[in-house]
This record gives C-alpha cells, sequence and structure tokens, in this order.
C-alpha cells in the first residue's frame, strides 16, 4: 500500500492554489508548515488512516523542483461533472492543460479523466470510474 506520495514545488504558495483547488472538494484536509503543505483524508474516530496522504514540498537538497518524466498521480473524483468542475478549478488556480475531461478510447469504457499540469510541471489526473454514470458508448 502507498502510504504517501510528495512533489516538490519551489512555489509553495502557487502550490496551495493549485492543489487546494481540487483536493479540498474531494474530502482532504490540508495542514500547512514551515516544511510545506500536508493534504491527508480526514480520520474517523477508531478507523486507520485513509491513505495515501498528499505532501508538496520545497526541495530537501535546496535545488530547484522538477517533474519526473512519465509520472503521474491520480485523484478519484465522484462524478464526471466533479471532474470537469475540479478540473476548470484547477486550470483557473495556476495549472496548465494536458487534456480535457472526456473518455479515453485506450481505457475502460466507464473511465472518464482529465489531465493537468501543476505550476511545477507535475502531471495531474482527475478521474471518475462511477457505474451509476454512462459510459463512453451510452
Amino acid at each position: 500500500m502507498i502510504a504517501y506520495v510528495t512533489v516538490g514545488a519551489d512555489d509553495i504558495a502557487g502550490a496551495k492554489r493549485f492543489y487546494s483547488a481540487f483536493l479540498l472538494a474531494l474530502g482532504y484536509g490540508l495542514k500547512e508548515g514551515p516544511e510545506g503543505l500536508s493534504y491527508a483524508l480526514p480520520v474517523q474516530p477508531g478507523q486507520f488512516p485513509v491513505l495515501p496522504d498528499f505532501y508538496v514540498k520545497p526541495t530537501f537538497d535546496g535545488k530547484p523542483a522538477s517533474a519526473g518524466n512519465g509520472v503521474m498521480i491520480a485523484f478519484e473524483a465522484r462524478t464526471q461533472s466533479q471532474v470537469r468542475e475540479l478540473h476548470a478549478a484547477a486550470l483557473a488556480a495556476g495549472g496548465f492543460d494536458e487534456g480535457q475531461p472526456g473518455f479515453r478510447a485506450s481505457y475502460g469504457p466507464r473511465f472518464y479523466v482529465g489531465y493537468l499540469r501543476d505550476p511545477q510541471g507535475n502531471k495531474i489526473a482527475l478521474f471518475s470510474s462511477n457505474p451509476g454514470e454512462p459510459g463512453r458508448d451510452g
């Protein structure tokens, strides 16, 4: 099980605008500190944390942050309309479009996805596979 994912950012304030534009709507809470941003899903009393947590931090070595080639982080939305809304919110918060929300022929008939780049260049997917919604073929 993946426990957490960390991306580096040179502009923490810009990263906060971008990630908060959709992660808060997906139910993540935000804690800020000198070490950066920590997004986590709430933990119910007596329950284990829902993983993975997501961190945005300055680099440890002090060099500029960079995006990984071939790396993508995907966040699941509840509905196709939420994918569209959050994709638009993330663009308005400083993100860059990497693929408008919609179905992709190379994926399953219910996989509805939009792609973005955060202000640092990290690739992000917002997707829904809600079985209660129409699929690609109907």
